[in-house]
């Protein structure tokens, strides 16, 4: 039963369990005859290491038992699954493999362990008929049946469980987590089991044969010591939220077969939230009956364990908004003398790990219990080259206006900041948070230069936005440069966590709360990188991409001036200088692929009924040509600043057109997508002069790319624009030559190649030899596709 008065009850989740957690089919055979079970102690021997809790549990030799009281059997218990170690090359230590709902049913002379799952529900009275029905359609299915070997106090069954940890059973199994073949019972041992009073703790040290196709042989294998963890759920199910999907929320689902209000199955989803319950109800601001820990590992480097801590302890004032005074804490592990108990894959703890890898990410996971979406646990990930991705991004990004960054390495007290706000943004997904892709979009670009905005406000109102560092301040602005916990975290955090007095309408409450992103840009919310949505990117900064991309690319170039100094040392190679060389181009493709997103764009605003009038708003035209124009002037010529000898000649003999090219196609290829034409020419028609026709873009496009060409001087054409010329005539050629009945681009990439092939002989006469040569060969590429066309 849900607990909070007029909640509904939770009607049998996959086969709900029976009284006594006894299965029906068995009871009639209660009393029968029991010759394969033996007495107690001649199973639980005075060799036995028993532990009492949960259950007690008993190592006996090599086998481990189970003795688990009357009162446990049908208990729902999630069983978390973790690497704690393994072999080099194979995953990382802390690293999650699965976890799920199990309850332990005795049927006659065995136990059955069932999967328990809650796809279907029926969330109202028990008694009501669909109820039956979905009871039946729900049968949780069975992992195991373990014969009973003896009866402990109470009637408490003894089951050995060993096999649940040898061998390869999937619903456990760390094979397909660390992409092995199988597992190997010969070399696989219970390691350490724990009971506590809500949990049971258990590690295994496992050996998993490699498959041939991985190298393996007969003696090879990953060893790897697997951590399982087997917890209580909460007998009292905290109260859900449903989402709305105005406010961003991770969250659990299930089809309601009882609420038909809308006369067909409901889908529903609970938000995933941490549960906060006020020490004093009727306070306005109160400390939690339990607040949110998060421990900083023991295996965090000393140096970076402030940083990580201030990182968790971040969010404060966004629950101090919902109500809640130190709601979320950090604190440093145990050390192991002081307590050896301590476990960071402890299901009960939640944590900070750091990873020992070359991957450059980190990642904030959470366990939640499925019935209700309550977060039960969390451990945020980091790997240890998260530190090189930061420093990348920041030196690319921000170091014209902080000087500390301007030399490789960055001093320690920098490196810390940029950590620190990396685990705020992995701490906000462990708190429920997922991204929010438009919430940059709602600063302007005054904001973003102004110090007193950025610094109380930070760059974007969300830092699970990828926003990132201010590449739009001027190093004259003064600005602050850092992502922090901003408006939109507030107020999301309010939405989800705000505990509404007794009595109080929670739905008109929330509903009233999510409302206000109708007026309010920066609490409105979108994720996944819409493609058709210039306010919904990643790692964009800004209302206005043009604006913001002209700023990036002025302090891009300051960047370029300094690069040589800030990477290269006397006696050492130039790794480093590579390595943020290829960053300064990955910025300058990134901040062009923002502007390019503005051609053909459709801002969505996830109003509902009643909010406005419409979701959909196309960009008018004029903001759409000013966007191509600045790709044309910026993009499609030569950007010489990021190619300087000075650097490309440390670097490469060769090759700097071809990656010039590649960026530059990659641009092309997205301006000419079929669907931005489409959508382009849906809302020409709908428009009509006011939008941005699909026509006049390509024609845009060919005269820019070409500008040398049909000026009223033709001049030389460089390599890098011979090549582009290339680029753009192929591609016409590839829609010519793949006609769609779906889409108008066929018809203008004909109509381009024709006005090209006219155009060009009219230069040819004032060119050099090379010139000349490349209109040729163009000409020659256009006869092809329209010969093509012709057959």
């Amino acid at each position: 039963m849900l607990a909070s008065a007029g909640t509904a009850a939770l009607a049998q989740p996959s086969g709900e369990a029976p009284a006594n957690g006894e299965a029906p089919a068995a009871r009639s055979r209660a009393g029968a005859s029991a010759s394969a079970i033996k007495p107690y102690d001649e199973v639980i021997t005075k060799e036995a290491k028993s532990d009492k809790g949960l259950f007690t549990t008993h190592i006996v030799g090599d086998k481990l038992y189970y003795e688990i009281p009357p009162e446990a059997l049908g208990q729902e218990l999630l069983w978390v699954t973790q690497i704690s170690q393994t072999t080099a090359g194979f995953s990382y230590a802390g690293m999650p493999v699965q976890d799920r709902v199990v309850r332990w049913e005795k049927r006659g002379e065995q136990v059955l362990l069932r999967d328990v799952q809650y796809d279907i529900r029926a969330v109202a009275n028990k008694n009501d008929a669909i109820s039956e029905a979905v009871a039946k359609s729900s049968l949780a299915p069975i992992i195991t049946a373990l014969p009973i070997r003896a009866f402990g106090k109470d009637q408490a069954v003894v089951v050995e469980v060993t096999d649940l940890f040898k061998r390869d059973v999937k619903e456990f199994s760390a094979v397909r987590a660390l992409n092995a073949q199988s597992m190997d019972t010969a070399r696989s041992f219970v390691e350490e089991v724990k009971s506590f009073p809500e949990n049971i703790e258990t590690k295994v040290l496992a050996t998993f044969p490699l498959a041939p196709a991985q190298g393996g042989n007969a003696s090879s294998g990953i060893t790897a010591v697997v951590h399982h963890s087997m917890v209580k759920l909460p007998e009292r199910p905290m109260k859900p939220r449903k989402l709305d999907s105005r406010v961003g929320y991770f969250s659990v689902g299930f089809t309601d077969f009882t609420d038909d209000s809308d006369q067909d199955a409901k889908p529903v989803q609970y938000i995933t939230r941490w549960r906060l319950e006020k020490k004093d109800p009727k306070a306005e601001v109160s400390e939690p009956v339990k607040p949110i820990v998060f421990y900083v590992a023991r295996e965090v480097p000393d140096k970076w364990k402030p940083f990580v801590k201030a990182g968790i302890e971040d969010w404060q004032p966004a629950f101090e908004a919902a109500g809640f005074k130190n709601a979320i804490l950090g604190k440093y592990a145990p050390d192991a003398t002081d307590d050896p108990e301590w476990d960071p894959e402890d299901a009960r703890i939640s944590s900070i790990r750091w990873l020992p890898s070359d991957i450059a990410n980190a990642f904030g996971p959470h366990v939640h219990d499925p019935r209700t979406g309550e977060i039960l646990e969390a451990d945020v990930r980091m790997y240890h080259n998260v530190m090189k991705l930061v420093r990348d991004w920041y030196f690319v990004q921000a170091s014209q206006s902080d000087p500390r960054a301007q030399q490789i390495p960055m001093p320690d007290d920098l490196l810390g900041e940029l950590i620190r706000f990396v685990v705020a943004h992995e701490v906000g997904h462990s708190l429920g948070f997922p991204h929010n892709f438009k919430a940059s979009s709602s600063y302007s670009i005054a904001q973003l230069r102004d110090p007193s905005w950025t610094k109380k406000n930070g760059t974007a109102p969300s830092i699970m936005d990828y926003a990132r560092f201010n590449y739009v301040a001027q190093p004259e602005d003064n600005a602050g440069l850092m992502p922090m916990v901003g408006p939109y975290d507030i107020y999301a955090t309010k939405w989800g966590y705000t505990q509404f007095p007794e009595g109080a309408d929670e739905g008109k409450e929330l509903d009233t709360l999510a409302s206000l992103q109708k007026d309010e840009p920066m609490f409105r919310f979108a994720t996944g990188g819409a493609p058709t949505d210039h306010t919904t990117q990643t790692e964009d900064l800004g209302a206005d991409a043009v604006e913001a991309t002209r700023l990036g690319l002025k302090n891009l170039e300051r960047v370029m001036g300094y690069l040589v100094k800030a990477t290269a040392k006397p006696g050492e190679d130039y790794r480093v200088l590579s390595d943020m060389y290829d960053a300064v181009l990955g910025q300058w493709r990134r901040e062009m692929g923002h502007v390019a997103k503005v051609v053909g764009a459709v801002e969505e605003i996830n109003f509902f009924f009643g909010d406005g009038d419409r979701r959909f708003f196309p960009l008018n035209g004029a903001k759409q040509r000013e966007a191509l124009q600045f790709l044309l002037d910026n993009a499609f010529t030569l950007p010489r600043a990021f190619v300087p000898e000075d650097v490309v000649l440390r670097l490469t003999g060769q090759g700097v057109a071809d990656r010039v090219l590649g960026q530059q196609r990659g641009l092309l290829l997205s301006l000419m997508a079929p669907d931005r034409v489409k959508r382009m020419m849906e809302h020409a028609e709908r428009l009509g002069e006011s939008a941005y026709h699909p026509a006049d873009m390509c024609r845009d496009i060919t005269k820019g790319i070409f500008s040398e060409l049909i000026s009223a001087q033709p001049k030389s054409v460089s390599v890098y624009r011979r090549n582009l010329q290339r680029a753009l005539v192929d591609r016409f050629a590839e829609v010519v030559k793949a006609p769609t009945a779906d889409n108008d681009l066929t018809g203008m990439a004909r109509s381009e190649l024709a006005f090209i092939k006219a155009e060009l002989p009219k230069a040819a006469a004032q060119l050099n030899a090379m010139s000349r040569a490349h209109i040729d060969d163009l000409i020659a590429r256009i006869d092809r596709a329209l010969d093509n066309d012709q057959d």
